[in-house]
């Protein structure tokens, strides 16, 4: 490497600096993640030459200037920030980026979970996925149709608990996964809870916790940026591969539900995805049915969370006892 290069690391709040690896990312044709927290930075003289990002547990944005790649600038800029990862506590890191660089990747330690469509990856630095596909083989059931649902529910609603019910009948076992990741008004361990009591008149399903391999900052990092209108299918599609190649064959999983969605584009988007992917016949792993239910309706509307998040805001308690269960209600009515 040149000696000429130097290495510098800096945090989001550095506005200046933050603008100029965004214009750095866009002039080789790559997306400024803006959620990165902390970033490494290489320059040769005042010429920014190479960066990287860290969002939470997850590298991102990780450049070479074409004229300086096969340097080793990005082993140095991984090797910065696995030591501010590890600074800040994080042992367990993934790495989301194109896979022109899963070898050089490799060679830092990293494994790569899925490659889709040669234009993102995701790896990771240890065991996890195996040791999380180990947990759910124990929880696998028999039978012809092995439903599941991926939930926020942000909270449980009543239009939750009527697709886990229609979900149920239509199932031998359903596998109900909640997702983890608090970027919900609702944190986790409350939504689970609200959850589990919501289903717990339900003979034939499991309430498993989610993971970092679903519907996650690694799996699918614009799911809840809701403000975008849109989501990217890439990420879409790198979440639904690897639940369809790691997650589903170890608990046999056939089919997965999925309620309609009237109101947001962004989980309209992602099940018309889902049919696309999971349905592949030319796949890794068995295809799955996508079944689709019709939303529960209240007074001529869809049930939904947000409905729920905006009677709380104003305090219509007795409009909130129409469209939650006895469960969720005394939870909020706590808050």
């Amino acid at each position: 490497m040149d000696s000429s290069v130097s290495f510098s690391d800096f945090d989001f709040t550095n506005a200046r600096r933050v603008k100029r690896v965004e214009k750095f990312l866009n002039t080789i044709g790559l997306d400024f993640p803006s959620s990165i927290e902390n970033f490494v930075i290489a320059k040769d003289g005042n010429e920014l030459i190479a960066c990287g990002g860290l969002d939470g547990k997850v590298f991102k944005g990780i450049a070479v200037a074409p004229r300086r790649r096969g340097e080793g600038l990005i082993l140095s800029i991984m090797t910065r920030l696995i030591n501010i990862a590890y600074s800040k506590g994080i042992k367990d890191l993934f790495i989301f980026s194109t896979p022109n660089n899963i070898e050089l990747f490799e060679g830092c330690g990293f494994k790569l979970i899925e490659n889709c469509d040669n234009e993102i990856m995701l790896m990771e630095n240890n065991d996890n996925l195996a040791n999380y596909k180990n947990i759910l083989t124990k929880e696998r059931r028999d039978g012809n149709v092995i439903g599941s649902i991926v939930m926020n529910a942000n909270p449980f609603t009543l239009g939750h608990q009527y697709l886990v019910e229609q979900a149920a009948k239509k199932s031998d076992w359903l596998h109900l996964f909640v997702v983890k990741e608090d970027l919900s008004e609702f944190k986790f361990k409350d939504r689970f809870e609200l959850i589990k009591k919501g289903v717990s008149h339900i003979s034939n399903v499991t309430v498993h916790e989610g993971s970092d391999y679903i519907i996650s900052n690694a799996t699918f990092p614009t799911y809840f940026i809701k403000d975008k209108g849109r989501i990217n299918e890439l990420h879409a599609k790198l979440d639904l591969m690897v639940f369809r190649n790691h997650l589903a064959p170890a608990l046999g999983i056939t089919h997965r539900f999925v309620g309609t969605e009237p109101y947001c584009v962004v989980t309209n988007n992602y099940n018309k995805n889902m049919k696309k992917i999971l349905e592949d016949p030319d796949g890794k792993s068995n295809p799955i049915e996508v079944v689709e239910i019709q939303r529960v309706e209240k007074e001529g509307r869809a049930i939904s969370a947000s409905r729920v998040r905006e009677l709380l805001r104003v305090k219509k308690f007795d409009e909130l006892e129409k469209i939650v269960p006895a469960t969720t209600m005394k939870f909020l009515k706590n808050m």
